[in-house]
């Protein structure tokens, strides 16, 4: 295999595994914050934009408010409160461009495997052209994987998917080529996804779709709207707004986390509000199937863009019994019925406790090897893996919030990992790792607080296999994420070439805490003695 020419380039390089929003915010950062610009993104695709790229499904939107839905640094007048994929997948386009980021994208690359090589202080990377399937090996310094927990998606496990002679395919690969009018449409799951397909591909009388369920998910009103051109237009002569509309944002969303998650009594209230809602809009002859029976908030909560009331509609029908096998013509379900279909379409969300590809660290496991050993994905701060130096995840375990944006905790994520890499860029130290005390203590923390929490009540995404260990959630308010990643611990971290680095590093942070201490102690003295003056007046005065 040929060698990467940059290798040989003196200074530290930096390789970022994915050119979707993590990616190309993690791009954007080095240059903004370091103007550093030795650095490689490989894309397996042909253009930016990750999951915004892939999920073509009819409907497909975010469930999350634009303004809070965009990078800090990029506010965008959007036209709508929830924006289409394509409107998202241009505005990550639009960012590519601006901060001038496809110089440094090797399109249609896909990394297959990376080594930790002690020595030489490097990852060796595998790539491989996805078109003509040459193999390629580079190295960097730093390697950060962008690939977040929607990149491969998951099949439901059913006997005889391969039996099926007709089209199929996943909502996250969506075949634009088959045409569903006059079609017997089955589809596979009730999630988010198919939320959003379904009432649209169901607007056409001659599309009969049959849709599989299994579990009900509790469904919230829609809030969607279109932004009228006098709102635009004033944003656009008062760009502030554009910030106090995110901060609105942000502290609704933390108020929706204290009415789902942080309150049983709200939760209660919420639970009889929403059962109102499913069983007001949706046909009678589903409403014990549709109102969930687990905890409000164990499983994603989902919004409901006109799925209830297209259920209304006579070409479309739900089906509880569940699938034991598909056949060459269509089902085979659990009570015996055979159905016959002309298309299948999955909506079976993706593969979130699985690593797609080999990389091994200084200990010689893989990432997926240290997840099988510890029961499920595991990381410090949801960011750095213990035995794998410099090496960092965006969207890694425990990370997704359930109630906020995944933008918002990228950021939060790339500011961290920016920190720990800092002195690695400016060549102060070869490498730093994360120690397994302080991984292990940290996930001790959070999951001593998950055990407590709704998402251990029900089968869920959130959950190693469904009902296992629960790797895909934070289990606290966005404020918390912060908070815990605002600033490394450097206690935490041991290196080649960073003991001086550290010992220095250790000592500031320990100044830092005397100094906060002193500064609150002065500030509680302070208080005392002005209450006991203000004490003293008042008796005087009497």
């Amino acid at each position: 295999m040929p060698l990467d020419k940059k290798y040989e380039e003196s200074g530290p390089r930096v390789v970022i595994i994915g050119a979707g929003a993590g990616g190309l915010t993690c791009g954007i950062s080095l240059k903004r914050k370091f103007g550093f610009r030795d650095f490689t993104i490989y894309e397996k695709a042909n253009e930016v934009g990750g999951t915004w790229r892939d999920n073509v499904y009819p409907g497909c939107s975010s469930d999350v408010t634009m303004p809070f839905f965009s990078l800090s640094t990029d506010l965008r007048n959007w036209k709508e409160s929830h924006g289409s994929q394509e409107d998202i997948w241009e505005y990550w386009i639009s960012l590519a461009k601006k901060y001038g980021l496809y110089p440094h994208i090797l399109f249609n690359r896909l990394v297959t495997s990376a080594e930790w090589d002690h020595k030489s202080q490097l990852y060796t990377i595998v790539t491989e052209d996805t078109l003509t399937r040459e193999k390629t090996i580079t190295t960097a310094h730093i390697l950060i994987s962008a690939i977040g927990i929607l990149e491969t998606p998951r099949y439901a496990r059913i006997p005889g998917l391969n039996a099926f002679k007709g089209a199929m395919f996943h909502s996250a690969r969506w075949d634009k080529t088959v045409d569903l009018k006059g079609k017997r449409v089955g589809v596979i799951g009730n999630g988010s996804s198919a939320t959003q397909f379904v009432p649209i591909i169901s607007e056409d009388p001659n599309v009969e779709i049959l849709q599989f369920c299994r579990t009900p998910h509790w469904i919230v009103p829609s809030i969607r709207k279109t932004y009228s051109p006098l709102r635009r237009w004033i944003f656009s002569i008062f760009p502030f707004l554009k910030r106090l509309s995110r901060w609105t944002v942000f502290l609704r969303l933390e108020m929706m986390y204290g009415g789902i998650f942080g309150s049983v009594v709200l939760r209660q209230l919420l639970t009889k509000l929403l059962t109102k809602y499913i069983t007001h809009t949706a046909p009678e002859e589903y409403h014990d199937r549709l109102v969930p029976k687990y905890a409000l908030g164990c499983k994603r909560v989902i919004f409901d863009t006109n799925y209830l009331a297209a259920l209304h509609r006579p070409n479309l029908d739900l089906n509880w019994d569940g699938v034991d096998t598909i056949v060459e013509d269509g089902i085979l379900t659990k009570t015996g019925e055979h159905i016959s279909l002309d298309v299948l379409i999955f909506a079976t969300g993706y593969a979130a406790d699985y690593y797609p590809f080999p990389i091994k660290g200084s200990t010689g496991k893989t990432i997926q090897e240290y997840y099988e050993e510890q029961k499920g994905p595991k990381a410090y701060r949801g960011t750095a893996v213990p035995g794998f130096p410099n090496f960092f995840l965006i969207f890694g375990p425990n990370t997704a919030t359930g109630h906020t944006s995944v933008i918002y905790t990228n950021e939060i994520q790339i500011n961290y990992i920016m920190q720990v890499i800092q002195p690695i860029l400016e060549r102060k130290v070869l490498s730093l790792e994360v120690s397994v005390e302080a991984t292990d203590e940290y996930n001790e923390k959070i999951h001593s607080r998950l055990n407590k929490s709704v998402f251990t009540q029900c089968l869920s995404w959130y959950r190693v296999g469904g009902t296992g260990k629960v790797t895909n959630a934070f289990p606290a308010a966005a404020t918390v994420f912060w908070l815990w990643l605002r600033k490394p611990d450097w206690y935490h971290y041991s290196g080649t070439g960073a003991d001086e680095w550290l010992k220095e590093q250790r000592l500031k942070q320990r100044l830092r805490s005397i100094l906060f201490l002193l500064a609150l102690g002065s500030l509680l003295i302070g208080a005392f003695f002005w209450h006991a003056l203000n004490v003293k007046s008042f008796q005087v005065i009497r």
